[in-house]
This record gives structure tokens, C-alpha cells and sequence, in this order.
């Protein structure tokens, strides 16, 4: 059976039972988060150099977790529109970075696919198994098989697929997962925040200032002991915490921003977009929760 055949019949358990009580345990976790950064970035002296930024980024964050926590509450009702639509403003800019002239068809299967499949997660999980892989697999070659692209088809139709599974696959996780989506959801977030604290305390000098890959050199494995640290607190104050789907949601952290800068240095852009203050894009915001969601769905199987 394939991965999303089993996901087809985990109908949201997961960890957590549901949504409603996932976000009633970690809204009080967020809620102080965000007060004591709040404070925190108030208080920053203007010295400091990331202080704008900073403060940018807070006032995302808090308008951003009501939305997420809020849609999460209701359910899969409330996951699947959530995914639907994180999923067409994603696809949008993914489209956006692909080489010139092969993004229009290609982002209508992107964009159908970021509508459907949430609403497949939701209504009918049973259908997610193999023949959605193979109408996948098909839906990404469609453009370039009748445009007849006989130079660089094979490569769109890679890109596509890439897309899809990226994007749209990625976000059913959102409905698929239950409770166990926000608990992932929360972990991702305070992941990042330990990712900087770990890289800006401990990523100066020594084997920890390391450099993960030339993708992103900003990115050490300082970062990746703050984001262990901030990813294992934030699963266990959801009641979720396991081994596996720690791991999971660490290599999320870890690979999906790697993965956003290979995407964005290949089409030579510095960010997915430029509307969401303090992050760029929405990719580039969600790219971490993106990969652990894929991640999260495979070990709660």
C-alpha cells in the first residue's frame, strides 16, 4: 500500500483526537509566545540591527496563529480550506520561479490540485492512494505531452511533479493529520525561533558555526540544536511528543528551507514573494511546515 493510501484511512487521529482539543491545549503555549516576544522585540534598543525586522516579523506571527490555530479548530472543514488556500498563494509563487514559458499550464494543474486534494483529505481520504499517485503523475506530464515539448518537456513535467508533491500532497496534512497537524504546525513555528536563537548564541566560532550546505550559508548546526531543543518543547507541551515524530518535524525545520533555497537559487530570486512582512513569500514562510508535514504523515502511519 502506498503512503497515501495510508493516509487515506488515518481520517485525522493521529496523535491528537482532534483539532479542537489540539488547539485548546497549545493556544495558551502560543498565546504566551507571543506575548514574551512581543515584549521582547518592544524592548529591543535601537541599536540593535534586526530590530525593524524583527518587530516585522512578530506582528506576522501574531496574525498569522489565529488564523492557523482558528481554521484547525473547526476540523476538516476548517483544515481544508486552510490548505486550499495556503496551497494557491504557494503554487502562485512556486509558478512564478519557473523558468519562463513553461509556468502557465503547469500552474493551472498546480492550482487544481491545491483545491482538490484538501477537499479529497476531507470528504473522501479513501481515495487517496495509488490512482491518485498515477492521475498525479499524469496531471504533471499533461501540459508538455500535448503542447508536444519534445526539449524540455520531460523537465516540466519533473517540475510539475515536484510541485505537487511539494505543495499540494504536502498541505493534506493539514486535514489528514487531525490534532497531530497543529501540534506539527506549532513545533515547526518555535523551530525557526530556536533555529535563530541556537545559530545567534552558538553559530560564531567552532564546530557548531558550521555551515549546513552552500545553499544557505547562514543556516549551522547551531540552528539545528536550537530548533531540537524548541521543536521537542513545543511536541511535548502538545501532548504529542514522540521520538519519530520529533525527528520528523526537526529534519522539516532542518530540509525545508534547504529545499526553498535550492528552488529559489535556480530561478535566481532572493525570496518566493514580497507581501508577507518580515518572511518575503509564503513559501517562504511555510517551507519548513511543508517537509514535516510530508515527514509527519509517514511516521503516523
Amino acid at each position: 500500500m502506498s503512503a497515501l493510501a495510508g493516509l487515506g484511512s488515518l481520517g485525522g487521529t493521529g496523535l491528537l483526537l482532534t483539532g479542537g482539543e489540539a488547539v485548546g491545549r497549545v493556544a495558551p503555549v502560543v498565546g504566551g509566545m507571543l506575548g514574551l516576544g512581543g515584549v521582547a522585540v518592544a524592548a529591543l534598543p535601537a541599536r540593535v540591527r534586526m530590530r525593524r525586522e524583527l518587530r516585522r516579523r512578530w506582528r506576522t506571527w501574531a496574525l498569522a496563529a489565529p488564523v492557523f490555530l482558528g481554521s484547525l479548530f473547526f476540523g476538516g472543514a476548517g483544515a481544508a480550506v486552510l490548505a486550499a488556500g495556503l496551497g494557491l498563494i504557494a503554487v502562485h509563487e512556486y509558478a512564478r520561479m519557473a523558468p519562463e514559458g513553461t509556468a502557465g499550464a503547469e500552474r493551472r494543474v498546480l492550482a487544481a490540485a491545491a483545491v482538490v486534494l484538501p477537499l479529497l483529505a476531507w470528504l473522501r481520504p479513501q481515495w487517496l492512494d495509488l490512482r491518485a499517485m498515477a492521475v498525479l503523475l499524469l496531471a504533471a506530464a499533461l501540459p508538455a505531452l500535448l503542447s508536444g515539448d519534445h526539449t524540455a518537456g520531460a523537465a516540466r513535467a519533473a517540475r510539475a511533479l515536484f510541485g505537487l508533491l511539494w505543495i499540494p500532497v504536502a498541505l493534506t496534512g493539514l486535514v489528514l493529520l487531525g490534532g497531530t497537524a497543529v501540534a506539527v504546525g506549532v513545533a515547526v513555528a518555535l523551530g525557526d525561533v530556536g533555529a535563530w536563537c541556537g545559530g545567534t548564541a552558538l553559530g560564531r566560532r567552532g564546530p557548531p558555526a558550521r555551515p549546513l550546505s552552500p545553499l544557505s550559508p547562514n543556516k549551522t548546526w547551531a540552528g539545528v540544536l536550537g530548533a531540537a531543543v524548541a521543536t521537542a518543547g513545543a511536541l511535548a507541551a502538545a501532548g504529542a511528543f514522540t521520538p519519530w515524530l520529533w525527528t520528523a518535524v526537526l529534519l522539516g525545520c532542518v530540509l525545508g528551507d534547504l529545499l526553498e533555497s535550492m528552488v529559489k537559487r535556480e530561478a535566481g530570486v532572493k525570496d518566493a514573494g514580497s507581501w508577507l512582512p518580515g518572511f518575503g513569500g509564503l513559501l517562504d514562510r511555510i517551507d519548513s511546515l511543508l517537509v514535516a508535514l510530508l515527514l509527519a504523515m509517514v511516521v503516523t502511519l
